[in-house]
């Protein structure tokens, strides 16, 4: 069958929700206890459309300029439960774009951007929920606090009135084994034990981790929120 179709995104995304739970499984965890964010970037509305037939409602996607029109185009087919993820970097000038009907942002990277949304969401008259991204693995290439910024931001962050922040976030480095990503995933989830310890009143129970090439091991180690694209709908569209 072709790559794309809506058989094999259908058999993908089951595929996908099996490892899943064999993954939950071998630690003593549930498939219940992990989102399946379907990373929809680049793809057409038709591949959303077949997913969601699938039974997939978590939908991410990295561009607000690319998010907005989705939104609306579900809304005109009558997908009015999809959850949309925005889990791309979002541009400080355009924080204000990214306000909306969203379930989380997983990308907040800095605190500057933090403060800006905050800003942003209490003009709107809203709340939005975030994810704090966490450059665990220190890649130049990567965005993101390190750890001491970030364990330096938490007080300012627990302050606000416009954003929740319910976790952290992080991208492993790209490697051949999965394996290898483990140390990454498990220094996230003990970034978080540590931020809860220190600061009783946060309660972050969110840890966005794993991608296709390694969500495996990202849930072995804790991660409630997994990001897959490829594994569902095949290469990227453009």
């Amino acid at each position: 069958m072709e790559s794309g179709t809506p058989a094999v995104i259908a058999a993908n995304l089951a595929m996908v929700r099996q490892r899943i739970a064999a993954a939950a499984q071998r630690v003593g965890r549930t498939a219940s206890q992990i989102t399946l964010v379907a990373v929809s970037k680049t793809q057409p509305f038709e591949a959303i459309e077949t997913a969601y037939a699938a039974g997939q409602r978590d939908f991410g996607e990295n561009r607000v300029e690319e998010l907005w029109p989705k939104v609306e185009q579900a809304k005109q087919q009558g997908l009015a439960d999809i959850r949309w993820h925005l889990i791309g970097t979002i541009q400080s000038r355009k924080s204000a774009n990214a306000i909306g009907p969203f379930a989380l942002i997983h990308s907040v990277d800095r605190l500057k951007l933090a403060n800006r949304l905050n800003c942003d969401a209490i003009a709107a008259g809203t709340v939005m929920e975030v994810l704090l991204e966490v450059n665990v693995s220190g890649e130049e290439s990567k965005h993101g606090f390190t750890p001491q910024e970030l364990l330096a931001a938490v007080p300012e962050c627990m302050a606000y009135s416009g954003v929740r922040v319910a976790g952290l976030m992080t991208m492993a480095p790209f490697v051949a084994e999965a394996e290898e990503t483990r140390p990454v995933f498990r220094r996230l989830r003990e970034l978080r034990e540590r931020v809860t310890l220190e600061h009783p009143g946060v309660v972050w129970p969110e840890l966005s981790m794993g991608m296709t090439n390694d969500f495996e091991v990202a849930v072995e180690e804790g991660a409630t929120l997994v990001r897959v694209g490829s594994a569902i709908f095949g290469a990227r569209q453009y």
